[in-house]
């Protein structure tokens, strides 16, 4: 399998390419940088691989939630690459993603991205039995006062979220927090994992279907 995927959600752009299993990547924490950085990164995989978009079996992207304007960047280079090619692609959650880098560590993870205007992306997840994270809750946008919190279990809390808000969260989670990783962002090889799953279970869209997620209505660059 040939899968190259992008996520532009944060301020840390990346790109990872996946062939049979070994995944080379372009990571760079560049805010508003993203769209000039993106396509040499896309470029620079695939000539290191020496394939054309035309190879590629599916591609995927971070949907969201996120900065508005990196998640439309993420699907309009999603689009403009695959659509031509009918290539189909997989949206893959920016939360479930930044859990995913701690899969091989943790079993419970509660991710918290920093949303503006006083708010945070909100997102639990266990990992399952196949090294991927499920949410055990539904992502959401809100105050950290009003997160949504787990009953029991170890976990562990990473993401912006936990450095701009710590004693707020704490005060509403429920469970022992063992760890917290507050510099952390999600990464296109999370993204390609989570990715390769649904591709297998026969997950994905036509390129045209593409869409973000932002949990609010009023949205924030």
């Amino acid at each position: 399998m040939k899968i190259l995927a992008i996520e532009t959600s944060t301020e840390a752009c990346s790109a990872a390419l996946d062939i049979d299993d070994s995944c080379i990547f372009r990571y760079e924490i560049a805010p508003r940088r993203h769209t000039e950085l993106i396509l040499p990164m896309i470029d620079s995989l695939l000539q290191e691989a020496g394939i054309g978009v035309n190879s590629l079996d599916v591609m995927a992207f971070g949907c969201g939630p996120g900065a508005f304007t990196g998640v439309r960047i993420a699907i309009g280079i999603t689009q403009g690459l695959a659509y031509p090619h009918d290539i189909p692609v997989i949206p893959v959650s920016t939360l479930a993603a930044l859990a995913q880098q701690f899969s091989k560590r943790h079993e419970n993870i509660a991710t918290a991205i920093d949303a503006r205007m006083k708010e945070i992306y909100w997102g639990l997840y266990k990992v399952n039995e196949y090294n991927l994270v499920k949410a055990i809750k539904k992502e959401k946008v809100c105050p950290p006062k009003n997160i949504s919190s787990p009953t029991s279990g170890e976990w562990i809390g990473v993401g912006t979220g936990w450095k701009i808000y710590p004693n707020e969260i704490k005060t509403k989670f429920k469970c022992k927090i063992i760890d917290i990783k507050n510099d952390t962002y999600p990464h296109a090889k999370d993204v390609i994992q989570l990715a390769k799953s649904s591709y297998m279970d026969g997950k994905f869209i036509s390129a045209d279907r593409a869409r973000p997620v932002y949990l609010r209505d009023k949205v924030v660059s």
